[in-house]
């Protein structure tokens, strides 16, 4: 890299860590004096709530706003050096318009590369200290937190691609459930029905026990019929499987969250759109750094009477275009039957289209 690559760098570099700084200062003083009332119920010390929220929500905030700060940093710094003529004097000075995004592809690169390494490890961490505290101090109706506290809950699933299992009342804390039944279907028939009064988890043979257990095994028009007193069965399902968890696919790490999706295709289970997305858009939110990158430069290299006034307005209309679409396409697949990956990469797509646009149209 030359003098002026490090220039350009370093003020790509500087410039967005001041602007995180002060996203991140400002949305946690907005934070903290909402959730106030929150705060005081919860009977934590500053420290606690500092380490068991914003410990979470911080990291939260900067994933989920990354790809826009880095595009307004970029804007912010090019425009300024715009209107000190300093890109009219490096593209007069015969340096092609392409060297000049040198420094800038590098920078994006790095960032992207940071973003996808912490999507994939450290932000699933810290949305789990994120939620886990909504959860227990601010959603205390939610799903989760009912299943968290041992209140009675009632599951219907599958263990696999032909078994489906249902109990009530199950219990997070005793590892137990009553009413349990499970039946076996070949092609359209049940051909296999278990009924239990009582199911818990045995942690000694990590299976589950079925008590007082009626088995009928249907053949035709021949059913055989077995009284068990005491059954193991291997449903194919851990107890901490056993929860309706708002925030799952959140917390999951990248390896996590396909091997949850993959466990849950192998037994037949359906909607899992909501955490293809999530895992799609793991790699694609990386990849929007470099398209935004690209897109600010093109457009804040341009000398303009207006200053970076203008310049920052296109900023932020396109950062509103961006999560809107992110957010309709999103809706329409977990919702709908969009699919995941092209909901994932949707914004990207166009944006990369607009990218180009404004490169052509850019000052060379």
């Amino acid at each position: 890299m030359k003098i002026l690559d490090w220039y350009i760098f370093k003020k790509f570099m500087v410039t967005f860590v001041f602007t995180i700084m002060t996203i991140t200062v400002i949305a946690v003083v907005i934070d903290a004096s909402e959730k106030t009332d929150d705060f005081v119920k919860s009977g934590l010390p500053i420290m606690g709530i500092i380490t068991k929220y914003y410990f979470g929500f911080v990291p939260f905030l900067i994933s989920m706003l990354f790809p826009l700060i880095v595009f307004i940093a970029v804007i912010f710094f090019t425009s300024k050096m715009a209107g000190r003529s300093e890109t009219v004097a490096i593209l007069a000075a015969g340096i092609p318009y392409n060297r000049m995004l040198r420094p800038y592809m590098i920078g994006a690169v790095l960032l992207a590369l940071i973003m996808a390494w912490a999507n994939a490890f450290i932000i699933p961490r810290a949305n789990e200290i994120h939620s886990t505290f909504k959860t227990n101090y601010i959603d205390k109706n939610s799903s989760y937190y009912a299943g968290q506290a041992g209140g009675s809950r009632d599951f219907y699933f599958r263990s696999d691609s032909n078994t489906f299992v249902g109990m009530k009342y199950y219990d997070t804390i005793n590892k137990s459930a009553s009413s349990f039944f499970l039946e076996k279907v070949r092609g359209n028939q049940v051909y296999y029905n278990l009924r239990s009064d009582y199911i818990r988890w045995d942690t000694a043979s990590k299976k589950w026990r079925a008590e007082n257990a009626l088995e009928r095994t249907i053949n035709g028009l021949k059913e055989d019929v077995v009284r068990h007193a005491s059954l193991n069965l291997n449903l194919n399902v851990k107890p901490d499987e056993l929860r309706r968890d708002d925030y799952l696919k959140d917390k999951l790490t990248t390896p996590e969250l396909r091997g949850f999706i993959n466990r849950e295709e192998d037994r037949g289970t359906e909607g899992l759109n909501t955490y293809k997305v999530e895992l799609y858009r793991r790699l694609a939110t990386p990849v929007s750094v470099i398209i935004l990158t690209i897109m600010g430069v093109a457009v804040a290299a341009r000398k303009t009477r207006g200053g970076s006034g203008l310049h920052m307005a296109f900023g932020i209309v396109t950062a509103a275009l961006f999560v809107v679409m992110d957010k309709f396409s999103t809706v329409f697949s977990t919702k709908g039957n969009f699919p995941p990956f092209l909901a994932a990469w949707l914004p990207n797509i166009i944006f990369t289209a607009v990218a180009a646009i404004l490169y052509r149209k850019a000052p060379k």
